[in-house]
């Protein structure tokens, strides 16, 4: 601390990296003590710190980096429904309204005040997705949002620390899996605790009697950093466009971009309407892709918080596929708002090309209902990854998630959970687009369904229609699929998997980067090697002459 008092930059930085490391114990403690292969296996969470005054300071380090625009928001509604002055130690508040929070009912925001001495001194808020929450399930086959499930409003689900008995038994009644589900919430719970112990913990032993100055130079200096790196932007305004399958229809995705010295305007007019499909996004969501999208050019290394969002500004009309609010539905946002970053890339390539990734292949998630062998309820969700996208100076990683991350299920642990048997499951060959820099090939996942019962398949599949591009030069890669016993079908909408069925999932591959015929030819030999190009594919696209696979 300098001699007025105020903190130097050593001060800030101890204190800055603790803070992180509290949030990270709450994603420690929620991972072990959660129900369901959604936070344990795939990581999708996120736990922040907020100030007293409701600012995001802290983001756990395992996290989906959009809830660093979602989390934000549904704090200022919770605020806004229990004032501070309203709060009492042992509340926790929760809420999976779409609108407010990450854009699905199935993500549920979990709030506790974290009190010293008397007075609030911060909030910690964990967000996982549920395995159910009613309705149709996790899918994009609802026509109206009511379809989708239960909506909780910000409620108390602990006044003073009493559980309210009502609410559990509501959701308790509406859901298919209502012990994962409940076990999950309670982990939730179980993790703000243990961030706000912490944090108490933490101001005790370093004799301070709130967050405000530090949250302050955080977000100062943060929002300082962010400030710089728009400003070597060059000032202008960047457009792009894009298509994408919305079921049966294509919309047109747009954006405007005005940046002006320190600060950036994001607009969304020019995309298509909202459709009676579950694909569409409320405003948070996209917003929160924007934001992490302008991060990831110009500040990627820097922790999250709300120092970052300050210079910009995100707006889309009301009613778009973008912009979407009630009674559109909104289960499977990803499909469409994940982009909002392939994008906004677009818009950027000519200007900042070394930055910019050519389009991923995208995740792929299938949501899973029926019965065990022994006759018992399964409602699981299953991830599978396509390809990223390659970049100047480096190839695409294979079957990686962008723009979000999360992970993958083991193998052993689907197959109990499931009763599925996964039959195959390796490299996609040729998905890769190619380049200079190849991008990043898919998978191809078998699925054989053992349970002795029919079974409901729920897909969100995108990149069915438009592969992911290349940049410079470098050329797309494969699109998705999905087949049932060999024959296609359709990758948006439900399915049923008869005993003995199989599943195959072709990921597809993200876009290459610069031009095929200038990759270096000893790296086309390798890819032969690896599995991930066919000898005849090195002689079609980069020129290279490979005997075998074999060398």
């Amino acid at each position: 601390m300098t001699a007025n008092g105020k903190l130097d930059a050593v001060d800030v930085a101890i204190t800055w990296d603790r803070l992180i490391s509290i949030a990270d114990e709450g994603a420690a403690a929620l991972v072990r003590s959660s129900f369901s292969t959604l936070v344990r296996e795939s990581l999708d969470l996120s736990v922040m710190l907020f100030d007293a005054s409701g600012r995001m300071i802290a983001q756990s380090t395992k996290c989906i980096p959009v809830f660093i625009g979602t989390a934000p928001v549904t704090m200022a509604h919770m605020l806004a429904k229990y004032p501070p002055a309203t709060l009492r130690p042992g509340d926790v508040v929760v809420s999976n309204d779409p609108v407010i929070g990450t854009g699905h009912m199935f993500d549920i925001a979990v709030m506790r005040p974290v009190f010293l001495e008397g007075a609030i001194i911060g909030y910690a808020m964990s967000i996982t997705h549920l395995p159910d929450i009613g309705g149709m399930g996790f899918s994009v086959a609802a026509t109206e949002i009511f379809h989708e499930g239960l909506r909780l409003p910000i409620w108390k689900l602990f006044d003073a620390g009493r559980l309210d008995e009502n609410l559990v038994a509501l959701i308790r009644l509406n859901v298919r899996v209502p012990d994962q589900v409940l076990g999950d919430i309670m982990a939730n719970v179980s993790c703000v605790e243990v961030v706000g112990d912490k944090l108490v913990e933490f101001l005790t032993e370093r004799r301070m009697a709130g967050l405000e100055g530090i949250a302050t130079a955080i977000l100062t200096q943060t929002e300082a950093a962010v400030r710089q790196a728009i400003a070597a932007i060059p000032d202008g305004s960047y457009t792009h466009a894009l298509e994408v399958e919305a079921m049966d229809q294509v919309r047109r995705l747009a954006c405007r971009i005005d940046k002006r010295g320190e600060a950036m305007l994001i607009d969304f007019a020019g995309t298509g309407p909202c459709v009676a499909a579950g694909i569409n996004v409320p405003l948070a969501y996209t917003r929160s892709m924007a934001l992490y999208t302008v991060k990831c050019l110009t500040t990627p290394r820097l922790p999250n918080n709300d120092g970052a969002t300050q210079p910009i500004t995100v707006t889309a009309p009301v009613g778009c596929i973008l912009n979407a609010v009630p009674p559109s539905p909104s289960a499977g946002r990803h499909t469409i708002g994940h982009f909002v970053m392939p994008l906004l890339f677009g818009a950027f390539a000519a200007t900042l090309p070394e930055r910019v990734t050519a389009e991923s292949g995208l995740m792929n998630i299938l949501t899973l209902h029926g019965r065990l062998a022994d006759g018992s309820a399964m409602s699981a969700t299953y991830f599978a990854s396509g390809g990223f996208g390659a970049m100047s100076g480096l190839d695409g990683r294979a079957t990686t998630p962008g723009s979000s991350n999360m992970g993958g299920t083991p193998v052993e642990v689907l197959e109990p959970l499931t009763g599925l048997v996964v039959e195959r499951k390796a490299l996609r060959v040729d998905s890769g687009g190619a380049g200079q820099f190849r991008g990043g090939a898919g998978q191809d996942v078998v699925l054989r369904n053992d349970t002795g019962h029919a079974m409901t398949v729920f897909s969100m599949a995108n990149r069915t229609r438009f592969a992911a591009s290349g940049l410079a030069g470098g050329l797309p890669g494969a699109a998705r699929m999905h087949l049932v016993n060999g024959v296609p079908i359709a990758t948006q909408g439900r399915h049923e998997l008869a005993p003995g069925d199989r599943l195959l999932l072709r990921e597809a591959g993200g876009g290459g980067y610069g031009p095929a015929m200038q990759r270096d030819q000893q790296a086309v030999r390798d890819d032969v090697l690896q599995g991930t190009v066919s000898v005849e594919a090195a002689l079609r696209e980069h020129g290279v002459r490979v005997e075998s696979a074999e060398g």
